[in-house]
């Protein structure tokens, strides 16, 4: 496997992956860091492509990322990763919403067990996955770098306005 580690306007960012295609965007200061392995080699030449796609995607310039993938999971995972990928740039699905795609009407919650299982964070696309309620919830960079993503693919996020006002009266 190898590893570079990409620094972003949301903080350091891991990019793994191997011949089969990309495994890990991860960040590094989130919940659940995917930790370099002993056996892994940093080569970023090997990643170019995806580090030259996540740059294009930061700077507003990319919408749709084109790279092989190669996460793992277990079916459901799979199922709901699959689903995540066909969420356009800035757009919002709710956890209920992805479970009636995949056919699992009742399955929010499961649903979102595996949006917070994914490995290949942005490039698979977890951040645009919010509550019923419009709320952000959830995500392992952190609420900030969720928020971040979505202003950043111009999502009408529903609580932006109630934190402006919160971050304005702040300093008073």
């Amino acid at each position: 496997m190898y590893y570079t580690i990409m620094d972003t306007c949301v903080g350091e960012i891991l990019i793994a992956g191997d011949k089969q295609g990309l495994r890990y965007v991860s960040f590094c200061q989130g919940k659940h860091p995917q930790e370099i392995q002993n056996d892994w080699e940093e080569n970023q030449t090997f990643l170019q492509e995806a580090v030259d796609q996540l740059e294009e995607y930061f700077a507003g310039k990319r919408r749709k990322f084109s790279l092989k993938l190669s996460p793992e999971g277990n079916v459901f995972q799979l199922k709901v990763l699959k689903a995540l990928e066909k969420i356009p740039y800035g757009v919002t699905k709710s956890y209920g919403e992805i479970a009636e795609q995949i056919g699992h009407p009742k399955a929010s919650r499961a649903v979102g067990m595996a949006n917070g299982r994914n490995p290949i964070s942005i490039i698979i696309p977890c951040h645009r996955v919010i509550g019923k309620s419009g709320k952000l919830v959830g995500f392992g960079g952190g609420l900030d770098v969720k928020r971040k993503l979505l202003l950043l693919e111009g999502a009408d996020i529903k609580e932006e306005q109630a934190y402006e006002k919160t971050l304005s009266t702040a300093g008073r």
